[in-house]
């Protein structure tokens, strides 16, 4: 059955870094666009970043621009979220989602193919 999984969440210092990993199994992502999305207790779902199917065309909330970067890795069947200077409010549940098509190039909160079940980062000393 095809399906997303997200992985390395966890525990980091202000400050800090994780990479977050973004995995498709049986279908490629080539042809699709991947956004990332959190949400934080008691808030509503945002969107973090997006990336093409091509990988051309990247975009990341205001939030986060400057410190996050995404990326393909297309050898594994996924996509990674490089997050840098972590602060508390970036601790959330992060969820990947995937949007068919060559030419999709942004990721809207509804209408993906399919979802992640997330993977939690905490940002705390």
């Amino acid at each position: 059955q095809p399906q997303l999984v997200e992985s390395g969440g966890g525990l980091v210092q202000p400050g800090g870094s994780l990479r977050l990993s973004c995995a498709a199994s049986e279908f490629s992502l080539d042809v699709y666009a991947v956004g990332w999305f959190r949400q934080a207790p008691g808030k509503e779902r945002e969107g973090v970043s997006c990336i093409s199917a091509s990988g051309g065309t990247t975009n990341y909330a205001d939030s986060v621009q400057g410190r996050f970067t995404v990326s393909r890795d297309r050898a594994k069947n996924m996509v990674q979220l490089q997050m840098n200077s972590l602060k508390p409010e970036d601790t959330a549940v992060y969820y990947c989602a995937a949007y068919w098509g060559v030419n999709q190039d942004y990721c809207p909160p509804r209408g993906a193919d399919y979802w992640g079940k997330g993977t939690l980062v905490t940002v705390s000393s």
